[in-house]
């Protein structure tokens, strides 16, 4: 086996969106480690996730594998027993594979009941953290209701903050995610009038650098044999609120112009009306809530690009930039108001597209170093380039991704996608309720490719359309008014059809191991449709051919 790369260091941002960079092309916000990292690497500026909601992204990033194919379409929907995932093929190879911070996924806990699986076992323990060794498991969603806490696990984070004299039970919400009133009440994040605030919380022991510090912690602790980390950020997720100085960084004179237009609400998409209509999407077409949180989201993410510094600056003290892939992405975007809507949820830009950038530190990617790749890159192409980075061969029976380490060293693969496919199950949002759909008909698909995007909802709707060259901005939905230019509705139906006929569940044996096996059942015995075996080898028939021992035929009398 030949490894490319020793380490590898797969980074993810909370929310992040692909436009909300400098080298991506943001006026206002710099962000100056994320682009030296692009300049050291390669920037796919068209990278589509596989479903733009946290949980279900994530299981795909971490699977290799659409929505479709592993099932976990929602956040807290388990990732079922059996499911291969990153760590499972890494390991194989001979590379560790680890978690530090978020996955927002659940353990399939009946399924490891069912299969007597204790969840304290190290492959119970795996399977419970989709795959991954658990050097620090930090999902940053620990807010409380009347029904109690969102996510009932312990907060490692919580713990580290009461360590550091943080009073109370839920110091994530009540210091690290809210700001301090004028009266010394608590102004929750939860509260958008208060995300231009300082959240209530030293800069150092806030989540980014606190994760960072675990990170290099890892790092530290590390020997000889070759790993691969996932560092998964919380930020720039909601709660929109900053720690000082970071806080008063940017104001409303840094936010770039909405990009929305008064004839989406006309004639609009039912699916897409149930989003523009929600609380999130009338909260964000208010200016009242983008003056402050859109600055706030701006800051967390200049946060995030200063300690991507640090950690860039650490890994150049100890020399393991040199054999170190780093690996830049989140798992969506965030609409901020774009298209009057807040969150991500459907499939325009801002929400379904998400920054990738990769660093390969060998010299067979020093042609591409700089470079932009706006081919058609699906978030399922990580854990692909990632096994072949660490010298393995991607099992296509299983990873539905393409690896992208051809891009990396300047060849481009004969046999590319032509179109991308990222899905959303909404039903158990308040747009599903509000149009009265049964779950299994509260469904969402995109077909995207350079010029064109269609999304396909489930329950009898009609589809939407963008003419991606004409409309960049995604702002005339072509099929309101019943417009389809030259056939292209039918032509990304064919390719919808065409993805949902595709080979995806027979994961126990590969094309390589079925025609292996193709005509072996001869060799085993089984000989259908033969009249008196003289057109066959000799071998195949020598165990029915003979004089026999005893004669157990009665005699005809």
């Amino acid at each position: 086996m030949v490894r490319k790369v020793k380490n590898i260091l797969f980074i993810m941002y909370d929310q992040l969106r692909h436009d909300y960079l400098s080298c991506a092309g943001h006026k206002t916000l710099q962000t100056p480690n994320f682009d030296r990292v692009a300049e050291m690497g390669v920037r796919f500026s068209r990278c589509y996730v596989q479903s733009p909601v946290c949980g279900a992204s994530r299981m795909s990033f971490y699977t290799g594998r659409y929505t479709h194919s592993h099932g976990a379409q929602w956040n807290g929907y388990p990732l079922r027993v059996g499911e291969h995932t990153l760590g499972d093929h890494l390991r194989k190879i001979g590379m560790q594979c680890h978690l530090i911070g978020k996955t927002h996924m659940r353990a399939d806990k009946d399924g490891m009941e069912r299969l007597g699986m204790s969840e304290t076992s190290e492959i119970g323990l795996r399977v419970s953290e989709c795959g991954f060794d658990s050097y620090i498991r930090e999902d940053g969603m620990v807010p409380e209701g009347p029904d109690g806490f969102y996510d009932d696990r312990r907060s490692p984070y919580n713990e580290y903050l009461k360590h550091k004299g943080y009073s109370g039970e839920n110091p994530w919400h009540d210091y690290a995610n809210s700001g301090l009133s004028s009266d010394g009440d608590i102004a929750s994040g939860f509260l958008m009038k208060n995300a231009d605030m300082p959240a209530n919380v030293r800069e150092e022991d806030s989540e980014t650098p606190w994760l960072t510090s675990r990170t290099i912690d890892f790092i530290d602790e590390q020997g000889e044999e070759p790993w691969l980390a996932h560092v998964s950020y919380i930020k720039p997720h909601w709660p929109y609120i900053v720690p000082a100085p970071y806080h008063s960084m940017y104001g409303v004179n840094d936010v770039q112009s909405l990009n929305r237009d008064d004839n989406e609400l006309k004639n609009q998409h039912p699916v897409y009306e149930g989003f523009t209509s929600n609380r999130i999407g009338k909260a964000f077409q208010t200016s009242e809530v983008r003056d402050v949180v859109i600055p706030a989201y701006m800051s967390l993410i200049k946060q995030c690009d200063d300690q991507l510094g640090r950690l860039l600056k650490y890994l150049e003290s100890t020399d393991r930039m040199k054999d170190t892939m780093i690996v830049l992405t989140s798992d969506h975007g965030d609409y901020l108001g774009d298209h009057f809507m807040g969150e991500k949820d459907l499939f325009h830009d801002c929400s379904s597209k998400v920054p990738l950038i990769i660093y390969d530190p060998s010299e067979k990617a020093d042609t591409t170093r700089g470079f932009i790749c706006d081919d058609l890159v699906e978030s399922i192409d990580c854990v692909a380039t990632f096994i072949e980075a660490a010298g393995g061969e991607v099992p296509k029976h299983i990873v539905e991704g393409h690896s992208l380490m051809p891009f990396l060293h300047g060849k481009t693969p004969n046999d590319w996608r032509d179109f991308a496919i990222s899905e959303y199950d909404y039903s158990m949002t308040a747009a599903g309720s509000k149009l009265g759909l049964e779950p299994c008909d509260c469904r969402l698909f995109m077909v995207a490719d350079k010029k064109w995007k269609m999304m396909h909802a489930e329950g009898g709707f009609r589809p939407m359309l963008f003419d991606l060259i004409k409309d960049p901005n995604e702002l005339d939905d072509l099929c309101k008014d019943g417009r389809d230019p030259s056939g292209i509705i039918d032509m990304m139906y064919e390719r919808l059809g065409r993805w949902a006929r595709r080979m995806s569940q027979r994961v126990t044996k590969s094309e390589h191991d079925i025609k292996n096996m193709r005509g072996l059942s001869q060799r085993r015995g089984v000989l259908l449709g033969v009249y008196d075996g003289a057109d066959l080898e000799p071998d195949l028939i020598a165990k029915y051919i003979g004089k026999s021992e005893q004669n157990y035929i009665p005699d005809d009398k």
